[in-house]
């Protein structure tokens, strides 16, 4: 009686394990877009005029103009040579993937842009949250980021640079490392 059990209990195992290996397999597929690199991921804006479109392709209306370079966008979709991305606001559209750049940057804690004044994000000397305050960053405020180690990044704005906490800007992923 054990035995049938014991190959009960295996066939079990060994049938969850293959589930889980598509699983993993279709999570590790659908993770990546037509262009072979990560979705969703964070770029930045190339130039200092960019239309956002309703669809793929010119023939699209446009819905928004961003006016400055730099900007932190997340790519969420790819359709040939056109990128759907998303603003720290939330506004989605169409971008020809020519208006965009690999750099990264980041925007320092927009969800707390309506908590009125007297809040900041600190810009510190050392990736440590007792290290001392090289500035006081205010919601909204952008950064150029340089490196991440999953929990701090190296950030740069107007001459100040330090280590910001990477939970407190939105332009690099929780956990995310990368330089």
């Amino acid at each position: 009686m054990s035995s049938k059990v014991l190959k009960s209990f295996l066939a079990l195992a060994i049938a969850l394990a293959a589930s889980m290996g598509s699983v993993e397999f279709a999570h590790a597929q659908a993770a990546k877009g037509p262009s072979g690199l990560p979705l969703p991921r964070f770029v930045t804006l190339k130039s200092k005029r960019v239309n956002l479109r309703i669809g793929p392709g010119t023939d699209y209306a446009v819905s928004w103009m961003y006016l400055k370079s730099g900007l932190p966008v997340e790519i969420i979709q790819e359709y040939d040579n056109w990128r759907r991305i998303r603003d720290a606001d939330g506004t989605e559209g169409w971008v020809n993937q020519s208006l965009l750049s690999g750099q990264r940057a980041a925007i320092a804690a927009p969800w707390m842009k309506t908590k009125g004044k007297g809040v900041y994000v600190n810009l510190r000397r050392e990736a440590q949250p007792s290290a001392s305050i090289v500035a006081k960053l205010e919601p909204g405020v952008m950064i150029t980021i340089g490196e991440c180690n999953g929990d701090w990044c190296r950030a740069e704005t107007d001459g100040a640079s330090g280590w910001v906490a990477q939970s407190e800007i939105w332009g690099a992923y929780p956990g995310e490392a990368f330089k």
